[in-house]
């Protein structure tokens, strides 16, 4: 079993900056691609950032240039840095990761999500 959390989400001004961090625990054996997702209310979750083992990075169109995904392959963990956040940036941020577990069964997993907020 594999268990992903996320942290770092808050209240921040338009402009403002926040980091946020996913963590995973459990059975991994290797991880293939972490990503960070985001839904705002009455919207379908979409894809913000994600990365692979072999660290090749995705962007959505409407984050590039003002946040920076990174990975640790040895503490399978990732990070999203976001910078010039704007209000379109409100929503809950969810980590996704995926992968193998010790037993060889592949895993998606998702964590319980964190709320960014950018308001003045």
């Amino acid at each position: 079993q594999v268990q992903v959390v996320e942290s770092g989400g808050g209240l921040v001004q338009p402009g403002g900056s926040l980091r946020l961090s996913c963590a995973t625990s459990g059975s991994i054996f290797s991880i293939n691609a972490m990503g960070w997702y985001r839904q705002a209310p009455g919207k379908q979750r979409e894809l913000v950032a994600s990365i692979t083992r072999g660290d090749n990075t995705n962007y959505a169109d409407s984050v590039k240039g003002r946040f920076t995904i990174s990975g640790d392959n040895a503490k399978n963990t990732v990070s999203l840095q976001m910078n010039s956040l704007e209000p379109e940036d409100t929503a809950g941020y969810y980590c996704n990761v995926q992968g193998v577990t010790t037993t060889l069964r592949s895993f998606d997993t998702w964590g319980q999500g964190t709320q960014v907020t950018v308001s003045s």
